[in-house]
């Protein structure tokens, strides 16, 4: 078997721990992380007032992107959400003002993922708050096999600076995490015990 093989299943193997965990997680523990983390994620970001920040939508056992939005919002902040546009590619954002209802769109596979309507502006965000599987204490992050953040950030990031964060539940954190060439170095993890910073940061 292919070193790239190798490297793929241990990459599944581990997105199944992580997420395991991720799903273990009571609901009550849930929403009081996700308040936490929204705190941690905002304190590191600083002013981001007049800023477009991409939020993505939880979907499953995916950590609640709510109250990080309320915090936003709050600051100054506007929201943008993801769009897959077409598998390969990298993704679209569209404005997402207060109190415009999402709607269903096809995301990567079969899941159907929330996205604000057609008529929504597309955008270019400053700031790309990521979903993620799997990350280590180096600031690694293992997505979900897709390759649609790698994409979208290399593409954004020869345009202008780009601040990416990854947001997730601590319990969600693996002793390591594989890294390839392609991937996208994150500024930053938020989570509910604190941040992580890249290794050497």
């Amino acid at each position: 078997m292919s070193r790239k093989s190798d490297l793929t299943l241990d990459k599944a193997s581990l997105r199944s721990i992580a997420l395991a965990r991720r799903a273990a997680m009571l609901p009550a523990a849930r929403e009081a992380a996700a308040e936490v983390a929204a705190a941690n994620a905002l304190d590191w970001l600083g002013e981001v007032s007049g800023e477009i920040v991409s939020v993505f939508a939880a979907i499953g056992s995916e950590i609640p992107t709510a109250p990080l939005v309320r915090r936003l919002r709050a600051a100054g902040a506007s929201i943008a959400l993801p769009v897959v546009v077409e598998c390969g590619k990298p993704l679209l954002f569209r404005l997402w003002e207060p109190g415009e209802e999402l709607v269903l769109s096809a995301g990567p596979g079969r899941l159907q993922i929330p996205v604000p309507p057609e008529s929504a502006p597309a955008v270019s965000p400053d700031v790309l708050v990521v979903p993620l599987a799997a990350f280590d204490a180096l600031g690694n992050r293992l997505g979900y096999g897709g390759g649609f953040y790698d994409r979208t950030l290399a593409l954004l990031r020869r345009a202008k600076r780009v601040e990416a964060v990854g947001y997730a539940f601590a319990v969600q954190q693996l002793p390591t995490v594989p890294v390839e060439a392609h991937d996208e170095r994150l500024d930053a993890i938020a989570t509910d015990t604190g941040i992580v910073l890249p290794a050497g940061e």
